[in-house]
């Protein structure tokens, strides 16, 4: 197999760049690159912490943000956004987007953008949720501007960046602190403007669940990213542990539901069990593929599951709130 071809760096004279070649029945048109780019099916994902964040407030007796609502809203998607962009780059330049991979396609290594395009793009949407984002610090104060530079800089380092850290098989863990505890925790105080114990132990199941996506992601990669030498935590444990730990992150997403209502915070918190229909193939499908493209329904399955669990969730703690007034 020869080695990954990189996209030229601008045009090339006398052949029209990506982005000006007219649309063939072969190639999406510009506004279909960029939806693929931008990976649809893992953004509604990333408002499940905001969405779960404004039920743990208004659950906790504060009255509903529009204002804060809405920037936080569109600082998730934005974010989200950029690390799918900065993903699609960094995999193509170390070349583990690979012709053998079998997830959905990737606009630099099939050619439709360049590198630069990629890269100009990232500016873009990251200037935006930059502007969001000082916006939402004038409400909640100092402290954000720092939260949201950290969540910046973990969105371009997953695999950009001189310390890739979803190489070194931390994927997991920024995942899980970032589009888990503080979505969840960061909307919830732009609500409130205080910090309560109930909005840390809410991020639990969506931190689980958003983490989960990307469990998915790295078993159904494990072959091409070990060729690749990407180190992600399931080529570090091997497939049947990283069908454990998704397991694991599912149970979490369960229990921390039950031990609330439980502990005596009313019943409406079992609402997010009634997403278990989504749950239970989910969990049949990664236990039992026997291909790596099997996973690609999985993946959005689990993307469909952390947004359903969230509303279900947020709806639970915000009637359970309401109930104990």
């Amino acid at each position: 197999m020869t080695g990954v071809r990189r996209a030229p760096a601008g045009p090339v004279v006398g052949r029209p760049s990506p982005a000006e070649r007219p649309s063939t029945p072969d190639r999406p048109s510009r506004l279909r690159i960029w939806l693929l780019a931008s990976r649809p099916a893992t953004l509604p994902a990333a408002l499940s912490g905001v969405v779960v964040g404004l039920g743990a407030a208004r659950g906790a007796g504060y009255a509903f943000r529009l204002d804060t609502a809405i920037g936080c809203v569109l600082v998730a998607l934005l974010l989200q956004v950029v690390a799918n962009f900065a993903n699609d780059l960094s995999d193509f330049r170390k070349g583990a987007d690979t012709p053998d991979r079998t997830g959905p396609i990737r606009v630099a290594a099939a050619g439709l953008v360049t590198e630069r395009q990629l890269e100009v793009a990232i500016g873009l949407v990251l200037a935006l949720a930059a502007v969001v984002g000082v916006w939402l610090a004038t409400i909640g104060g100092p402290v954000l501007l720092g939260l949201g530079a950290l969540a910046m800089v973990a969105a371009l380092a997953y695999t950009g960046g001189p310390w890739p850290y979803g190489y070194k098989a931390l994927g997991e863990v920024f995942v899980f602190i970032f589009f888990g505890l503080v979505a969840v925790v960061g909307t919830a105080y732009l609500q409130a403007l205080v910090l309560a114990p109930v909005f840390v132990t809410a991020s639990l199941p969506v931190g689980a669940l958003v983490t989960a996506i990307l469990v998915v992601n790295n078993l159904r990669d494990i072959p091409t990213d070990r060729a690749a030498r990407k180190r992600t935590l399931a080529v570090v444990m091997g497939p049947r542990a990283t069908q454990w730990e998704y397991a694991f992150l599912l149970a979490i997403a369960a229990l921390v539901p039950v031990a609330l209502a439980a502990a005596g915070r009313g019943p409406a918190l079992l609402l997010p069990l009634l997403s278990a229909p989504l749950a239970i193939p989910l969990l049949r499908t990664v236990r039992g593929f026997t291909e790596p493209r099997h996973l690609n329904l999985a993946l959005k399955g689990t993307a469909r599951l952390a947004l359903v669990h969230g509303l279900l969730f947020a709806a639970g703690l915000a009637i359970a709130g309401m109930s104990a007034s």
